[in-house]
């Protein structure tokens, strides 16, 4: 199964006040486990870089001027992702982002429920505790001592250590997602890939010839067998 670890930074908290992405970074996975294939792209925003916005991620807009718009970069990004899920810390911000720029090139929108959000895992699992980037990063014993500063790429590369572990860690398989919907069972989340809903048809469990033949052997061995005693 295909997913696609993501992050975008932004000049802001809101493209309806015209704040724009300027940077995307993706770390495939297949089955849970990264591939070595990623995706990263500053992105020109066409607009200045408020200070608040430099101090979480550091890119200028001197420095994201000499970078391609996100039209020209679009394509490339859609070819990526695919059809893949998406597994997104805090989802709503991103997929806000990601689709405000795709509508206003007249693109589809990115279905909200493609998306897998870890911060809600996260906090399904462990309520009450810090849900973070950086503090789930902590609780898994994932290095982060590099992340001095936001960046995509980063960001996009720790989450899928940090997915891998909200969903079993190495022996992934305890995560329900296929749809779009969580469950939740005492504090065991059960996903689901998509395409694996359905029942498995019931398997046979009547012994075989062999295995009767080798039971009536070894009751003739025992002395006074209590197979052989009526109820």
């Amino acid at each position: 199964m295909r997913e696609i670890a993501l992050d975008t930074e932004t000049t802001g908290l809101d493209p309806k006040a015209g704040h724009r992405i300027v940077e995307i970074a993706c770390v495939e996975l297949d089955n849970f486990l990264p591939t070595g294939r990623t995706y990263q792209q500053y992105i020109n925003p066409e607009r200045d870089m408020p200070e608040e916005a430099f101090r979480v991620h550091g890119l200028s807009a001197d420095f994201l001027a000499g970078h391609p718009v996100f039209s020209e970069v679009a394509g490339e990004f859609l070819d990526f992702i695919g059809d893949a899920r998406l597994v997104i810390h805090n989802a709503e911000f991103d997929m806000r982002f990601l689709n405000a720029e795709l509508t206003q090139l007249g693109l589809p929108a990115l279905p909200k429920d493609r998306a897998v959000d870890t911060l809600a895992i996260a906090r399904r699992k462990f309520p009450g505790a810090q849900s973070s980037l950086d503090a789930l990063c902590r609780r898994f014993g994932i290095d982060n001592s590099h992340r001095d500063l936001h960046g995509a790429l980063v960001d996009a590369d720790l989450l899928a250590g940090v997915y891998l572990e909200l969903i079993g860690g190495r022996e992934p398989g305890l995560l329900l997602a296929g749809t779009g919907e969580e469950r939740q069972a005492g504090e065991t989340i059960l996903v689901v890939p998509p395409g694996a809903e359905q029942k498995r048809p019931p398997r046979p469990h009547a012994p075989t010839q062999t295995e009767l033949e080798a039971h009536t052997g070894m009751l003739e061995k025992l002395k006074n067998p209590i197979w052989l005693k009526q109820g």
